[in-house]
């Protein structure tokens, strides 16, 4: 049963790649939300005299948000019409954005990250959207080109930061975010069809309904799980670099900002892990992705014993790594919780996406205090065991459909 009302009556097998590329491109841009500020940290804690402790709460809060905003309000997808919500969380996200831009004291920019994390979940309503409006055959490699976006609006907003922060001041960032956001918003609204809602549970019922989902799908529990201790080694890295890198090797956060080029390379893995997830099946795209995950973070041991130059280019080949199989791995999770039941899309996704974020802010909290207390190779060995978690999780996993429904 088609999810779109009498504007698209059923999934579209040659979905416009106009909307693709927006929906694409509104993933990126909101989700880059969360992530502005942790190259920054170190020119934001001058500002407000504030130390690696109280800035790294800055990045956690806001994943924090994002976490809460995910489990509160992204089951809200299958109640009522996403184009709507999409529209109301992208102003709100702006809005957001322009407040932690004009923020006048620590505390409240702790509270508007927040507020930051709680409305950049539209993301989280513009995926479930885009797998709607697939086809059943193509719908894996729909959902890794829009993903593609997100991923790339992860990792080149710390490019993107890091250079108009040190060129132009930190809060210039968030005033060009804010501007970003309202102008796809209010494209991606102008091109969406209606959606149908598919259920008419009661709020609290659409919360509740989150529980029996969990107990109910063991492939879910793994899923969410195994992605949200990969999400540990991500976080715990790329929250605290820009920091190592002004300590052990000052450098600014243009440089910190850069290394998301390599990263961002690993963004290219997502539509091609649709395309796997699509011919092989899901669970070998997920054990391949976790395996080069632990891989590339257990290479950085090997930079004490290096010289300075080649150490700077381990890390950069180490986030080209760990990027590309945390990235190959989510979209397989995703085609393998959209299968389950197409009817609790954006619950299922809910579920996934809030393990994920509590996994980032734990990441990020970590990260914080091992840099802190055990320096670098104490964040790579964090990384490293969180990675493996993942990893063990998908060796233990069954064998699950190619197809989706």
């Amino acid at each position: 049963m088609s999810l779109i009302s009498s504007a698209t009556t059923a999934p579209d097998p040659a979905l416009s790649a106009k909307i693709v590329f927006l929906l694409a491109a509104g993933a990126g841009l909101s989700v880059a939300s969360i992530y502005y500020s942790q190259p920054m940290l170190s020119i934001m804690g001058d500002t407000f005299h504030a130390g690696v402790s109280d800035t790294g709460m800055v990045p956690t809060l806001t994943q924090a948000g994002y976490a809460l905003g995910i489990l509160l309000l992204a089951p809200l997808g299958d109640r009522h019409d996403r184009r709507q919500i999409i529209r109301i969380k992208g102003v709100l996200l702006a809005l957001t954005l322009l407040l932690c831009g004009f923020s006048s004291s620590f505390p409240l920019l702790l509270l508007s990250s927040l507020a930051v994390g709680l409305a950049a979940t539209v993301a989280q309503d513009i995926i479930p959207a885009a797998a709607t409006l697939a086809s059943d055959a193509n719908r894996g490699k729909t959902v890794g080109t829009v993903m593609t976006g997100l991923l790339a609006g992860i990792l080149l907003s710390r490019v993107f930061s890091g250079v108009v922060a040190e060129y132009f001041g930190w809060r210039s960032v968030y005033m060009l975010a804010a501007l970003g956001v309202l102008v796809i918003t209010l494209t991606i609204g102008a091109v969406l069809p209606r959606f149908k809602p598919n259920t008419t549970l009661s709020y609290p019922a659409l919360l509740r309904s989150l529980g029996k989902l969990w107990a109910d799908y063991p492939e879910l529990r793994r899923a969410a799980l195994a992605q949200g201790l990969l999400s540990v080694a991500f976080s715990a890295f790329w929250s605290t670099l820009a920091v190592m890198l002004a300590e052990k090797y000052q450098l600014g956060s243009a440089v910190a900002g850069a290394f998301g080029l390599a990263g961002a390379a690993g963004a290219l893995a997502a539509p091609l892990a649709g395309m796997l997830a699509d011919r092989h099946g899901p669970d070998y795209v997920t054990k391949i992705g976790a395996a080069m995950v632990v891989c590339s973070f257990a290479l950085m041991f090997l930079l004490p014993w290096l010289p300075l130059p080649a150490q700077l280019a381990l890390i950069a080949l180490s986030a080209v790594g760990f990027d590309l199989g945390i990235q190959a791995t989510l979209v397989a999770h995703q085609t393998i919780i959209y299968a389950i039941n197409p009817a609790a899309r954006s619950r299922l996704n809910a579920i996934l996406f809030t393990l994920v974020f509590i996994g980032m802010a734990s990441g990020a909290a970590l990260g914080s205090k091992v840099l802190e207390s055990a320096g670098w190779p104490g964040v790579v060995l964090l990384a490293t065991l969180a990675a493996a978690g993942g990893l063990a999780l998908r060796m233990l996993a069954k064998r699950t459909p190619r197809t989706v429904a």
